[in-house]
């Protein structure tokens, strides 16, 4: 509800200087950029403040009462099966909310490979953006008895890949044991409302300040490859644009997995942004009509199994930067997600191909 007030509220002060630049009569070109590229994407990530802060205020209550340290040790014996510690079970559990907080959490992981090995899972946890994604399709290509099924075996199928991904990696790049769990388990107490208001304060400032640099250079990005040809003309139509262009060359690769439209690699391009673009550029490019005249069910499928697994949003990628400290290995981890994705894609199509 938090989230929606907000974006009500961000939707009318967009509305306020969009009226304002329009009377002003300024040049179309910088009322777009604003307007479309700005507005819409660093207001659309904004839109999830109130989510980022609640979601760590149960988790501060949950921390300073003492029963957090109680779920590690429960979780720790399961853990352990697949290479980690019963710390990373925070992390992985904040993933489903959003990946963002999810990683920043795993500082509070004691040995440096639990932690790098957490933030290379918890992508795996589908987080709240892809939700649309999910709605979209199932609503598209599901009898509604089979829609809520399909939206859970997709957050479970995450899971099950996230664990055999954790096996792989404990074999290969995550040789060893983790850390033995050692905790001394707090007493049970009321929390603090000061540690609670600052835990508060300096996630919303580390999420804002990150808005206003990664993601509003990201957004401009987006907005000037679907504005502009190869000419740098204004388009009127999308389709001719330097995204599309990029679409179309990167098209190819979905071919096997059954979607090989460029407007399907545009949307996907535009999830990098925040993940529910994939459904309001798809809405955009399809000019109202149904996703079912561009995917077969099987695509559907596949459609929604590479959605699950591929790369985080810029968002995520930049807090991954910052926590593992290195741009290669962050372009690395966005490649691995997103060849694991089309793997798994693959794979779906085949085997669905067969019923």
């Amino acid at each position: 509800t938090l989230s929606d007030w907000m974006t009500l509220g961000i939707d009318w002060f967009t509305g306020v200087v969009d009226r304002a630049l329009t009377a002003y009569q300024i040049n179309p070109v910088v009322h777009s950029l604003v307007i479309d590229g700005i507005f819409a994407g660093v207001g659309s990530v904004l839109s999830f403040l109130p989510t980022i802060v609640i979601l760590f205020f149960f988790l501060s209550i949950l921390e300073d009462t003492g029963y957090m340290a109680r779920v590690a040790f429960v979780m720790d014996k399961l853990l352990r099966r697949i290479g980690l510690s019963g710390r990373s079970f925070v992390p992985m559990l904040v993933g489903f909310g959003c990946s963002v907080p999810a990683i920043m959490a795993t500082r509070t992981l004691s040995s440096e490979r639990d932690r790098r090995m957490t933030i290379l899972l918890t992508p795996f946890m589908s987080c709240s953006a892809k939700l649309p994604i999910y709605a979209l399709f199932t609503a598209a290509f599901f009898p509604r008895v089979w829609r809520a099924p399909v939206m859970i075996f997709l957050y479970l199928f995450g899971i099950l890949c996230g664990i055999l991904y954790s096996l792989i990696l404990k074999q290969t790049c995550f040789r060893g044991e983790p850390v033995p769990f050692v905790m001394e388990l707090p007493n049970y107490r009321l929390p603090s409302a000061k540690s609670v208001g600052l835990l508060l304060w300096e996630k919303a400032k580390d999420f804002l300040q990150r808005a206003f640099t990664v993601i509003f250079l990201a957004t401009i990005i987006i907005w000037f490859l679907q504005g502009f040809d190869t000419r740098l003309n204004v388009v009127a139509d999308s389709s001719y644009s330097l995204l599309a262009l990029i679409g179309q060359w990167i098209a190819p690769l979905f071919a096997p997995l059954g979607f090989a439209d460029w407007r399907c690699a545009t949307a996907l391009i535009s999830g990098f942004v925040a993940k529910e673009s994939v459904v309001s550029t798809l809405e955009v490019l399809l000019g109202g009509a149904a996703v079912t005249g561009m995917f077969s069910p099987r695509a559907a499928i596949s459609f929604l199994v590479f959605t699950l697994l591929y790369t985080p949003c810029v968002a995520a990628i930049a807090t991954i930067r910052r926590e593992l400290g290195s741009t290669v290995k962050t372009v690395g981890v966005v490649i691995l997600q997103c060849g694991v994705a089309w793997l798994v894609g693959w794979l779906a199509y085949a085997i669905t191909g067969l019923f």
